[in-house]
């Protein structure tokens, strides 16, 4: 995996393509955003993280020039959206070696979209633990060490294979990485961890430990991950220790299964990070928050799993990402109300 293609160089994009360029490794970093990209050209990407200020040159295109320069990548990286899932592997599916590896470094379980597109045999599956943010071109501000941040890696059959280790061990340029037979379990527990907090945390545009401490979000949290954990059971997921957790310290009962793994990942991303649903708010972009706290409600109505709680934030939190509502705290009464 000589040749790596970073395809979404936002917060996540830029800070692994900016380890991996560090660490001597072809890589070329694919974006939509024109000024970013024209800034990593000039500038390189700066990422600044809380125990180093990294500057480092890229090579960035822009996606136009695709084309013209037409790349061949041994493995893509996806950094993008979830809802950018589709076309954007529609877009590099041309550019991936026949037999090249295609990861989505994404919240979401995005796979049933990504194997439609590139195949199976060319997807591999991973968790993502990395907390960045970007508000001006060129420019990261990365909340999580290299030590502090956390990948899950493995093949969705869950085999062992050589592919699997190169993988791992691209990724460990720029975060501890767990290779784990369980991969798409894993990915659902990220996402009862998410829902948990992405989900009711986007409603009112708090640092992440500013909304932790609001009156009743706990009890709300908890019953959001109940559900989310419920319609993965019922969808054959098994939860999956997570954020490097071993199997120890991950039992438990459930309810103490969810906050540990709720506290886990406020403990990882700081004191000073927002949740991503909430930058992209704050940006009057789009929010995942359809492809967080909806797909549990889509997927719990496929199980026949009833998901009142996830129902109320996703509908509130659809108000938002349409700009028909403002995230506030004082959205937590009306949550609490709703429910």
């Amino acid at each position: 995996m000589t040749r790596i293609g970073i395809l979404g160089a936002g917060a996540i994009g830029t800070s692994v393509g900016a380890d991996l360029t560090e660490a001597g490794f072809d890589v070329a970093l694919v974006d939509q955003w024109p000024a970013h990209v024209e800034a990593l050209k000039r500038d390189g990407a700066r990422v600044v993280m809380p125990d180093l200020d990294l500057v480092v040159p890229v090579k960035a295109l822009h996606l136009c020039e695709l084309a013209s320069e037409r790349p061949t990548f041994d493995v893509v990286f996806l950094a993008a959206k979830s809802y950018d899932t589709a076309w954007l592997a529609s877009l590099i599916a041309p550019y991936l070696a026949s037999d090249g590896v295609f990861v989505g470094l994404q919240n979401g379980m995005n796979e049933e979209t990504i194997i439609q597109i590139v195949g199976p045999e060319r997807t591999v599956a991973s968790v993502v633990e990395l907390s960045a943010e970007i508000y001006r071109p060129g420019y990261c501000q990365r909340d999580t060490t290299r030590a502090g941040t956390w990948f899950g890696v493995g093949e969705l059959d869950g085999a062992s294979t050589s592919r699997i280790e190169e993988v791992a061990f691209l990724l460990r340029h720029s975060a501890k990485v767990t290779v784990t037979d369980n991969v798409l379990g894993a990915k659902w527990t990220k996402l009862v961890a998410n829902s948990m907090t992405m989900g009711p945390f986007s409603l009112f545009g708090l640092k992440n430990w500013d909304a932790a401490a609001l009156p009743g979000i706990t009890e709300i949290s908890v019953a959001i991950g109940r559900e989310t954990a419920a319609v993965g059971t019922a969808l054959g997921y098994r939860l999956e220790p997570i954020f490097g957790l071993t199997a120890e310290e991950f039992s438990g009962a459930g309810d103490e299964i969810l906050i540990k793994a709720m506290r886990t990942l406020l403990e990882h991303v700081g004191e000073e990070s927002t949740t991503a649903t909430v930058q992209d708010a704050r940006k009057g972009r789009r929010t995942e928050i359809d492809h967080i706290t909806g797909a549990v409600v889509r997927k719990g109505r496929d199980a026949g799993v009833p998901t009142p709680v996830n129902d109320a934030v996703l509908e509130i939190g659809q108000e938002i990402s349409m700009g028909r509502r403002q995230m506030d705290p004082a959205n937590l009464d009306l949550l609490k109300g709703r429910l």
